[in-house]
């Protein structure tokens, strides 16, 4: 009674979407895909349709055997979908760069590879200019992409952009207003007007969108092991939403500084 309380509760907001229907169709395509059609009968359609019409077929009610089989569908589905968010936060923190302390040596092998693989921006400039001069159009618009991005972040301090990224916010916060994001968070959502507040949270929901997005595109990289398809999918979805993460992290960064400005400039408007 309680879980149907609680899914009462989830389905109105974007947990349905967002987590329901995506676990119900991996389930779906592990089970056939993974579990019938194999990397043997990879394309075979009509063995598809046939697994899930048996599936399906009742016999005019709800017997045993399908009442049994609604369940043992519905558990791993409604198991994933409540499990993606403790996933999701996984992937957030590591996509933040807060590493748990077992992953550090990792990290710092992470960190200092993005450090040999950085360049400064003026130079990245200079090729930009001498690779147009030569007529590589191309690769002068990639230089100045990549000269944008390291200009935009600075030399790497974390194992991910993402978390040079919430650092640099973090920063910029400290320096304009004196405050602490970490600490002052909290007290930014409680005492900002409704605009910001939801400003912050469509930001913030963008944000971990995208990780869960990422941790669906995961699973369906590992179903590949036992349904080939399943795997370029996974890749596929994995890039669009690493992009989205970008995306989901500029919107933040820029939403939080803007925030906590505006706080700042409302506490000087408010003093006598």
């Amino acid at each position: 009674m309680g879980l149907l309380i609680e899914l009462q509760k989830r389905i109105p907001d974007g947990w349905f979407l967002r987590r329901l229907l995506p676990a119900a169709l991996f389930v779906v395509v592990a089970v056939v895909g993974g579990g019938e059609l194999g990397h043997t009968h990879w394309n075979d359609a009509s063995l598809a349709r046939e697994r899930i019409a048996d599936a399906l077929r009742t016999g005019g009610g709800l017997s045993a055997d399908a009442v049994a089989s609604l369940v043992l569908f519905a558990v791993p589905v409604v198991g994933a979908a409540f499990a993606l968010p403790y996933i999701a936060a996984a992937i957030g923190a590591l996509a933040s760069g807060a590493w748990p302390w077992w992953l550090m040596p990792v990290g710092r092998r992470v960190t200092d590879w993005r450090v040999r693989r950085w360049v400064e921006p003026d130079t990245l400039a200079r090729q930009s200019v001498r690779a147009r001069a030569d007529g590589h159009a191309l690769r002068a618009d990639r230089l100045d992409a990549r000269a944008a991005r390291a200009r935009a972040v600075g030399r790497p301090e974390s194992p991910t952009w993402s978390g040079d990224r919430f650092r640099l916010t973090e920063a910029n916060v400290r320096q304009a207003t004196g405050g602490d994001v970490t600490t002052g968070w909290t007290a930014l959502l409680l005492g900002a007007q409704d605009p910001p507040r939801a400003a912050l949270a469509d930001a913030r929901d963008a944000y971990d969108a995208a990780c869960e997005a990422l941790a669906w595109s995961t699973a369906f990289t590992l179903l590949g092991a036992w349904w080939w398809p399943a795997a370029p999918a996974g890749v596929l979805l994995g890039l669009a939403s690493w992009r989205s993460l970008r995306h989901a992290v500029q919107a933040l960064c820029r939403t939080t500084e803007a925030a906590f400005t505006l706080r700042e400039t409302e506490q000087l408007r408010a003093q006598p």
